[in-house]
């Protein structure tokens, strides 16, 4: 392993040009050309604004009849797959609550990247 040593100031200098460019990338997403139903949402997220159960997703999931991703012990699963059970009438909600899971869902995410930039 080689060990590289550079000066205080310019070290200083680095990580400020890094996080201006990360700010830059950041500020640049725009959140309208990301797809909805491409946003993975966790169990809370899913019983909280569509007004269901745990226990409801678990039976779900238990029958397979919803896709979903397990990380960290938490379940994932995607806004289309969500939109499918609704269709299907496994989950009974509304349209109201479908956008507000979306909304919400999207607000929470940005206030997690301004608070990762402003680190």
């Amino acid at each position: 392993m080689e060990v590289i040593t550079i000066d205080s100031q310019a070290y200083k200098e680095l990580v400020s040009k890094i996080n201006a460019i990360a700010k830059f990338v950041l500020d640049r997403q725009d959140d309208d050309t990301i797809n909805a139903d491409e946003l993975w949402v966790d169990s809370y997220e899913v019983c909280t604004f569509l007004k269901i159960s745990e226990r409801t997703l678990q039976r779900l999931r238990s029958k397979r009849l919803i896709s979903y991703s397990i990380i960290s012990g938490k379940s994932y699963y995607t806004i289309a797959e969500i939109k499918r059970m609704l269709a299907e009438k496994r989950i009974r909600s509304t349209d109201e609550c479908m956008n507000d899971l979306i909304k919400n869902h999207q607000l929470h995410a940005q206030q997690r990247r301004t608070i990762k930039t402003d680190k």
